[in-house]
């Protein structure tokens, strides 16, 4: 195996032990080798860290120092520790479809102009129930249309050159670490989105509305800061707007448990595939 592996996967994780075997395992199932797995225990308090200790293979580098530092910290960590061109992102409890790693790689190989690749999204509570599609833009111009609204691009499902992390760190912002970070450096930056659905984004089954409130406020302090600090002044009203317009959409929902479904055969197909393709994992690790 090469010991210098083109792409660095960081996969932080916190109290995931039901969820983090199987996104390991789509990460084990890529038709693209060349890649190193940063895994990071996040302090947990339950089995997280023997499941990921249970794959048995090289690519995989396991760290954990019994803390809790949250994911911000822990995404820049492992931006000093990788040690490939291009850095993508995984998240503890989503899967990667087969060809993720390679469409991307090839993407970016193909398009040096190109910062950040994100990739089409579908949602899904478990294997058996799809719920719809993320949001989709394909373009720069797409994705960062209106700042105000917040940008389109699933972070887990994020692969960018090193050198562009390195640049633009993550900031402490609890649950919006993303969309301040396209917010930041949108301007000198340049993104984009396969049309082709790579990932698979696990939804909690019952709406959060704590989480979904805290992620907004941290957002528009973001935008605040970021719009003000540009004098950007119809951003940050039009920001402002978009902010009350989604907590009350937020609290709609949790009244009425209402969530947008899109559900699709393909979808459903798409994820029964990899119920089957989870019984290859279990044959590599005997």
């Amino acid at each position: 195996m090469n010991s210098s592996p083109l792409v660095s996967i960081v996969l932080p994780a916190f109290n995931a032990e039901k969820t983090v075997g199987d996104a390991i395992a789509s990460i084990l199932l890529q038709s693209y080798p060349n890649w190193e797995l940063l895994f990071i225990d996040d302090g947990s308090s339950d089995k997280t860290l023997d499941v990921a200790r249970r794959f048995k293979d090289q690519r995989i580098k396991i760290f954990a120092d019994g803390t809790n530092l949250g994911l911000p910290a822990r995404l820049n960590e492992a931006i000093d520790r990788a040690a490939g061109k291009y850095f993508a992102r995984m998240d503890q409890d989503d899967l990667c479809f087969p060809e993720r790693l390679e469409r991307q790689v090839e993407y970016l190989e193909a398009h040096p102009g190109i910062d950040l690749l994100g990739t089409r999204a579908m949602t899904f509570i478990s294997p058996s129930q799809a719920t719809g599609l993320f949001p989709f833009r394909e373009t720069h111009e797409e994705i960062c249309r209106q700042p105000w609204k917040g940008f389109y691009l699933p972070h887990p499902s994020w692969m960018g050159r090193l050198e562009w992390f390195k640049k633009h760190r993550y900031h402490n912002v609890d649950r919006a670490e993303d969309q301040d970070l396209l917010l930041r450096s949108y301007p000198s930056s340049r993104f984009a989105c396969l049309p082709k659905i790579l990932f698979a984004y696990r939804l909690r089954n019952k709406v959060s509305l704590k989480i979904n409130l805290t992620a907004r406020k941290s957002l528009l302090l973001s935008q605040i800061k970021v719009f003000c600090g540009r004098s950007e002044w119809e951003y940050l009203m039009l920001s402002v707007l978009a902010y009350t317009g989604k907590c009350a959409l937020d609290y709609y929902k949790s009244l009425t448990g209402a969530r947008q479904r899109e559900e699709d055969a393909n979808l459903l197909d798409i994820l029964s595939r990899w119920e089957k393709l989870k019984s290859e994992v279990a044959e590599m690790q005997r």
